[in-house]
């Protein structure tokens, strides 16, 4: 039995212009009446996602930040905060490679550690109230989210293997698309954060179905009981697919939503 769908945003949910279809909401409202809850699982923040979903937003559960933000039933479950020092060493890093430009988040801000010129901001729209600086924000800023935006998307792997080989310690790389590289402190992912969504319910994650698209989203599709794989997927996810569905273009998700509530009877 279906108890929980947590589903991955861009290339997964979003259609091909970055948006959610409207079908969407409804499929949570009806999930939802019929006791399956539906979790955003994402690279974004809570905020961005709150208002993504705003008709359904009190009616669904979020995994934000890659894991650094939980939520159920409007109560944060968890939080996690990058260490300062870990930052310092991420931001020295980056400083002695030139195609890597850093980017930092607390809650509600967003620090860039470069010229804005260097962002490829249409592929990541979770860059509110965006400020350049020099250095990363002082100690008393909570940091919840990194992401490195990189602009030789042809040796991308090579540039995680270093990174992971410099910071590897620390933190957890993972490709997202050709241009972005998510940071996560290291034991922190989507799956952590499922796990304590998981644990405030009493869900089992034999019943969970879990759809994503990238690399990102790899812990979370190995941790639940089903992992429905888009057909847009990288290779490598879709070998641990369940189920390999319809595109993000095609409204795979959302097809697959409304056979799960047809199942239900």
């Amino acid at each position: 039995m279906v108890r929980l769908i947590a589903a991955d945003m861009d290339g997964t949910l979003l259609d091909e212009n970055s948006l959610l279809p409207e079908e969407t909401f409804e499929l949570i409202e009806k999930l939802r009446d019929r006791g399956v809850i539906f979790c955003a699982s994402s690279g974004r923040r809570y905020e961005t996602l709150r208002w993504m979903f705003e008709p359904v937003a009190d009616r669904m559960d979020y995994v934000g930040s890659l894991g650094t933000q939980v939520y159920a039933d409007g109560v944060l479950l968890d939080r996690e905060v990058f260490s300062t020092r870990a930052v310092l060493r991420l931001f020295r890093t980056c400083q002695e490679f030139d195609c890597f430009h850093l980017v930092l988040y607390d809650r509600t801000h967003t620090y860039l550690l470069n010229d804005q010129s260097s962002y490829v901001r249409e592929l990541d729209k979770d860059l509110p109230n965006a400020e350049r600086v020099y250095d990363p924000p002082s100690p008393d800023v909570s940091i919840i989210k990194a992401a490195i935006c990189y602009d030789r998307p042809h040796e991308i792997m090579d540039m995680v293997y270093v990174l992971e080989r410099e910071l590897g310690d620390v933190f957890s790389f993972m490709p997202s698309g050709n241009t972005w590289i998510d940071v996560t402190p290291r034991g922190i992912s989507k799956a952590t954060g499922l796990e304590a969504l998981l644990g405030y319910y009493g869900i089992d994650r034999a019943d969970v179905v879990a759809f994503g698209d990238s690399m990102n989203d790899y812990a979370m599709l190995r941790y639940v009981g089903h992992p429905y794989v888009m057909g847009n997927a990288r290779y490598a996810v879709k070998q641990i697919a369940e189920k390999v569905v319809g595109t993000n273009v095609e409204h795979g998700v959302q097809n697959e939503m409304r056979a799960i509530l047809e199942g239900l009877g």
